[in-house]
């Protein structure tokens, strides 16, 4: 059983944005909406929260409420961390207040963190049903059926919190009216195509499968089977029409108008095996069980291995009725039918599909036109072993629940590997589990030990066979258990319990009531019937009997009580997240109900089914010193608005308005105006007595649980210090206080020697070690030392001046050194010029002449790579002196 952590947390109340994702509003969505005091919420099932992963869809009268509980809890909790609560009182007189927001009064309105959807519903919304593939929405009031296409989250999460609306459609806007029945139950098919199937059921008895399209609006407007239970249990023949008139509106009396008025309906999970995941069961008010097998869309698409299994088991079927001689006529015609059913399956060609949902490809078949579309109508089933003290004529149900049959993969998996053969043993039970809830809280949980298969009336040439249909032998139910979930003083005249699945196992399921949440869990004997279902039979079947008989039963835990008086609570749904936890999450007409169940990561001890645990090892538990409480909402009567001040104005336009305005006169009219004042002051009066009461009284008990929690703490307490042994007299006891302020001076004065050691170790570090250098740097050290002896030559040895690469002063002193050397042959070439011409005769002579532009040339030629050598050795002594200066 699961263990109650803590119940609804600050992000779910108020004033956090969660809380008004369950408060009533009036129609403009903005103002609180208060109930009538005479005005009483209708009787009927209530299943108004739907979730899609963390995604939250909450009806409330006539609107839909979104949100997500993820980024309600983390923007609450960030709000909380960054404001320190953002809330305080704000008083404008000694005698009212009322409580203020920051982010409110900053223009952050409260619908922050959650979207409000339009419907186009004229009554209250009842149920909320999601799809298998989380993209359509089944919205039902009283009377009518709604689809709402729900768009993808990305949408919802705008940050415009404005009203949202989405495209919906009317289903049947002709066949499911207020002049017609009401709508009990709307089932999405397990085996519908993309989950579009959905199949409704009225109170009178009335099935009709509806194959939803988004494209084709035709198909919101009419369904593709529509079948009439009570035509059907008369039936004699297929050929029958057990259609439903469109046009009859006028009711004719018939036997079965209170003998088959449906309470509700349900289909067994999508991987059950056998005929289960086609099976539609129904429980009547009366307290008599149908079923119809099987019922299918046209297009349907079913689990991959569940067309083989039942390929198998009709073949042996087949083979075992013609092969016994002592098999009637009804089983043979019963094995011929299900053989035919099963060859038209065989004949077809498949389509593969994409299926959303899981991303694989599934196989999408027509159903069988043969035998015929409409199955036959098994029941009133008959109970087995029903207590003798049970009165079957006053029980009222009103709710079903059913586990189909595990998927036998035996005959399948023959030569495969005997591990995935106990692992399919492990999978659950091989028959169906159902689970009847009456008006009175009690559960009966049945064994269909026959089996459920398909049946079909017979032909019409079938004569012979038409008077003993109705004979053909009584089918029955094993009554396996019995147990009521709400005691005697806690029953209602309006109440309707409901069953709601657990997603943590398939064994396991949710009673709702108004007097609280009970969560009962069949796994204590159903894996061990299994096991001697396929266990050996030496033993004896008396003994197996009897061991099963005094082993465990069901399970069954009231995990939320709720007070008398309150309004009836919605079938919880069960979310398990990594960031929200396992969260059971209901509702009343106007608050949450949130219970968190510990989930560890894991198990320390893995205890096998079949392994009993030894009774000499006993794990010690520690003790509890904190137990989680439910949260207490005071009485609606505190918040609701009084009716004095309507009744005023309504007296205002009486013809009572004149007694008003004059004296206060003994008169019949008079007294009749005092008598219906004092009805309507007195019943509030009462109700806030009550309230008041209510709240005094848990007053009290808070101070009685916090007394109690203190001593529990001051045990524990006891215990550590004996522990630690800290409890000895040796000295002078030492207050509590003087012990916690010795603590801190401690804590600082080690934090200040710490401090002081890890500066003087920087220090040390700063000095011991010195930072790595980069390549670049290392490359440019290379380069200087390079240079160096280039221009500190007289500072090097001998060996670095008989380098093959010249230097570039060396370079530059020969230059200098030719330069000097042309320049004197210059000098020396103009005086031997002018020397000849002074000694040669007056016959001008031939003489060499240089061009100016060659000459001109030449010098500048000269006089550059003079200018570049000047220029490189400054560069280089500037370097060399920046890098003296640095070291």
């Amino acid at each position: 059983m699961h263990r109650i952590k803590s119940f609804a947390p600050g992000w779910l109340n108020e004033p956090a944005p969660g809380h008004w994702l369950f408060r009533p509003y009036n129609e403009d969505g903005k103002n609180p909406a208060s109930l009538s005091y005479n005005k009483k919420p209708k009787f009927g099932p209530r299943r108004t929260i739907a979730h899609r992963d963390t995604e939250v869809f909450v009806a409330v009268g006539k609107q839909i409420r979104w949100g997500n509980l993820v980024d309600l809890k983390e923007s609450w909790e960030t709000k909380q961390a960054r404001t320190g609560g953002g809330i305080r009182v704000k008083r404008e007189s000694p005698n009212d207040f009322e409580v203020y927001d920051e982010e409110a009064a900053n223009g952050n309105t409260g619908s922050e963190g959650y979207r409000i959807i339009k419907t186009p519903v004229a009554d209250d919304i009842r149920q909320l049903v999601m799809s298998p593939n989380q993209d359509l929405l089944a919205v039902l009031t009283s009377h009518t059926v709604h689809i709402c296409i729900l768009p993808d989250s990305s949408h919802l999460h705008d940050r415009d919190s404005g009203i949202f609306k989405p495209k919906f459609y009317t289903l049947g806007p002709t066949t499911h009216v207020t002049s017609r029945s009401s709508v009990v139950s709307a089932l999405w098919h397990p085996l519908g195509v993309n989950g579009t199937a959905l199949v409704t059921v009225t109170e009178d008895a009335v099935v009709r499968v509806w194959e939803l399209s988004t494209s084709d609006r035709w198909t919101f407007d009419a369904p593709t089977l529509a079948v009439d239970l009570r035509r059907l249990a008369d039936g004699t023949c297929l050929d029958q029409d057990f259609s439903v008139s469109a046009s009859a509106t006028n009711k004719v009396f018939s036997a079965d108008s209170f003998d088959m008025e449906v309470a509700s309906a349900c289909f067994p999970a999508r991987d059950s095996g056998g005929w289960s995941p086609m099976t539609l069961w129904f429980a009547m008010t009366g307290g008599d069980v149908y079923c119809l097998c099987p019922l299918l869309p046209q297009r349907w698409a079913p689990p991959p291995a569940l067309i083989a299994s039942l390929s198998v088991s009709t073949a042996s079927k087949v083979a075992a009725t013609e092969d016994n001689p002592e098999a009637s006529s009804e089983a043979r015609l019963l094995a011929q039918q299900q053989l035919e059913w099963m060859s038209d399956l065989d004949k077809q060609d498949p389509k593969d599909v994409l299926d959303q949902a899981t991303n694989s490809v599934v196989q999408i078949y027509t159903r069988p036109a043969r035998p015929g579309a409409v199955p036959r109508l098994q029941g009133p089933f008959e109970f087995d072993l029903n207590p003798e003290d049970e009165q079957d004529d006053e029980i009222e149900l009103k709710d079903i629940f059913v586990i189909g049959e595990k998927l036998n993969t035996t005959e399948l998996m023959l030569g495969e590997d005997e591990d995935e053969e106990e692992e399919d043993e492990e999978n659950g039970l091989s028959l169906q589990i159902i689970c009847l809830l009456s008006t009175s809280g009690q559960v009966k949980i049945c064994l269909d030990v026959e089996g459920i298969e398909a049946q079909w009336l017979p032909p019409r040439g079938k004569n012979k066979l038409r008077s003993s249909v109705s004979t053909a032998g009584e089918q029955s139910l094993l009554v396996l258990q019995t147990f009521d979930t709400v005691k005697p003083a806690e029953l209602t005249p309006e109440s309707w319990p409901m069953f709601s699945e657990d997603s943590a196992s398939r064994y396991a399921f949710y009673v709702t009531h108004p007097a609280g949440i009970t969560h009962v869990s069949l796994e204590p004997w159903a894996f061990r019937l299994e096991g001697e279902l396929q266990g050996n039979t030496e033993a004896g079947a008396e003994f197996r009997i009897e061991t099963l008989v005094k082993g465990p039963w069901s399970e069954r835990e009231r995990v939320f009580t709720q007070p008398r008086g309150q309004s009836a609570l919605s079938t919880p749904v069960v979310i398990r997240d990594v960031d929200v936890g396992h969260l059971l999450l209901s509702a009343t007409h106007d608050q949450p109900v949130a219970l968190f169940f510990d989930t560890p990561e894991m198990e320390l001890v893995q205890v096998s089914r079949e392994t009993p645990v030894p009774e000499q090892v006993e794990i010690p538990k520690p003790e509890v010193v904190w137990y989680p409480r439910p949260l207490f909402h005071p009485s609606e009567a505190l918040n609701k608005h009084s009716t004095v001040p309507r009744w005023l104005d309504l007296l205002k336009t009486s013809r009572r308005k004149p007694l008003l305005q004059q004296e206060v006169r003994l008169s019949t009219a008079t007294l009749e105006l005092f008598t219906e004042g004092h009805k309507v002051i007195s019943s509030e009066v009462f109700e806030l007595n009550n309230a008041v009461a209510e709240l005094f009284r848990k007053y009290e008990a808070l101070a009685d649980e916090l007394r109690e929690q203190l001593m529990k703490a001051h045990e524990v307490k006891r215990r550590m210090d004996t522990i630690t042994g800290e409890d000895l007299d040796d000295e002078e006891p030492v207050s509590v206080d003087e012990i916690t302020r010795s603590r801190i001076e401690h804590a600082q004065q080690k934090q200040e020697e710490l401090a002081a050691r890890l500066e003087n170790v920087k220090k040390r570090m700063s000095r011991a070690t010195t930072r790595e250098l980069s390549d670049k740097e290392v490359a440019f050290g290379e380069e200087v030392r390079a240079l160096e002896p280039s221009i500190l030559g007289s500072e090097m040895d001998d060996d670095a001046t008989s380098s093959k690469i010249k230097q570039p002063w060396k370079r530059y002193e020969e230059i200098k050194e030719l330069y000097d050397a042309l320049i004197s042959q210059a000098e020396q070439l103009q005086k031997r010029l002018g020397e000849a011409a002074d000694d040669a005769p007056a016959s001008p002579l031939p003489s060499v002449k240089i061009p100016p532009e060659i000459r001109r040339a030449k010098m500048n030629q000269v006089m550059s790579l003079l200018e570049r050598e000047s220029v490189m050795v400054d560069a280089v002594k500037a370097r060399l002196e920046r890098l003296s200066v640095a070291n």
